[in-house]
C-alpha cells in the first residue's frame, strides 16, 4: 500500500530543497498546503520525517532513503512523460541561418518530407549567435556550438574561409592564382573589409593600407549572388558552397583559408523525439553527401 501521491510529492520537493516555502514555490500551492500534505504523510507513517528548525527543515536519517527513492523515480517520470508528448507531435520548427537554409535546408527539404510525410516542417530564420532556448523551436541550424545544458550538438562542417570567383570573372580579370595576383582584383565583402585583412595577413601579405575597396553586403546571400554573378572575388566557407564549386559555378582560388577553427551545427535538445532525430539524421546525411 502507497501513501497518497500528493504526500508524497510534497515531501520530495520539501526534502529536496531543505524547506517547506521552497518546495511550495516549485509546485505552486501555498506554504501551509506544504505543510499539511507532509504532516498527513508523517502520521501515515507514524513517525515524524523532519526535523523542525529556524533556518529551514532537516531529513531525519530513516527518511533519507525514501527521499532518494522519491527524487530518482519522480526524475524519470518527467523524462519518460516528456518522451512521450514528443512522440505524439507530428511537426517539427526549425530555425535555420540563411546561409545554410538557402543552399542546403530548402533545396534537399523535399527529399526529407517524401520520406516522413507524416512530419510537417515549419523553417524559420535564426539570427546570429540565437541560442536554441531563444528560438523556441526544436532544431537550430547555426554557426557555432550552443553549450546550454540540455542540448545537443551535431557538427555539420567547417566555416573555413577562402577565396573564390566565378569562371566568367576569372576568365575577364585573368588568372588569380596567387595572394599577390588577388590583391589586383575587385573585392567583394561579406559586412566588413575586416574579413580580407585577415586573409591577406595569413597569406603573408599584411598590409599597411586596408584592401582594395569594393562592395559590402550585409546580407551573406546578397554576397553569394554578387560572387556567382561574376562581380569579383569573395571570401566564402567552401563548404557552404560545396555544391557551386563542384559544378564549376564557382572556383577557389587559393588553399589559404581563415575561420578553419570554427564550424556549423545542427543543435537540438537532448531528449530528441522521433520526428527532430528523424530530421537530425535526414539533415546531417545530406551535408555529407
Amino acid at each position: 500500500m502507497l501513501p497518497p501521491l500528493g504526500m508524497l510529492r510534497a515531501f520530495e520537493a520539501a526534502a529536496r530543497l531543505a524547506s517547506f516555502s521552497r518546495a511550495a514555490d516549485e509546485l505552486h500551492v501555498t506554504h501551509a498546503a506544504v505543510s499539511h500534505q507532509i504532516r498527513l504523510l508523517e502520521e501515515w507513517f507514524g513517525r515524524p520525517l523532519f526535523r523542525r528548525e529556524k533556518r529551514g527543515v532537516g531529513l531525519l536519517p530513516d527518511a533519507e532513503r525514501l527521499a532518494d527513492a522519491l527524487t530518482s523515480c519522480f526524475a524519470r517520470i518527467a523524462i519518460e512523460t516528456e518522451m512521450l508528448r514528443a512522440n505524439a507531435k507530428s511537426s517539427i520548427t526549425v530555425a535555420c541561418i540563411p546561409s545554410i537554409a538557402t543552399r542546403w535546408l530548402i533545396p534537399a527539404l523535399s527529399d526529407f518530407l517524401e520520406r516522413h510525410p507524416d512530419v510537417d516542417v515549419k523553417v524559420i530564420y535564426a539570427m546570429a549567435e540565437q541560442r536554441l532556448r531563444e528560438t523556441g523551436c526544436d532544431v537550430l541550424i547555426t554557426l557555432g556550438a550552443d553549450l546550454s545544458v540540455g542540448t545537443q550538438c551535431d557538427r555539420l562542417f567547417s566555416r573555413a574561409n577562402r577565396p573564390v570567383a566565378s569562371p566568367r570573372y576569372i576568365e575577364r580579370k585573368g588568372a588569380l592564382d596567387t595572394p599577390e595576383a588577388i590583391t589586383t582584383a575587385d573585392l567583394l565583402h561579406d559586412e566588413t573589409i575586416a574579413r580580407w585583412q585577415e586573409w591577406f595577413a595569413t597569406a603573408g601579405l599584411p598590409m599597411a593600407r586596408p584592401p582594395r575597396r569594393g562592395p559590402v553586403f550585409q546580407d551573406f546571400n546578397l554576397l553569394a549572388t554578387a560572387v556567382i554573378a561574376g562581380h569579383g572575388v569573395a571570401l566564402c566557407p567552401v563548404e557552404v558552397f560545396r555544391r557551386e564549386i563542384e559544378h564549376g559555378d564557382l572556383i577557389v582560388l587559393s588553399p589559404i583559408a581563415t575561420l578553419e577553427d570554427e564550424s556549423y551545427y545542427l543543435i537540438t535538445k537532448n531528449l530528441r523525439s522521433k520526428p527532430v532525430a528523424a530530421f537530425s539524421t535526414w539533415f546531417s546525411s545530406v551535408v555529407r553527401i
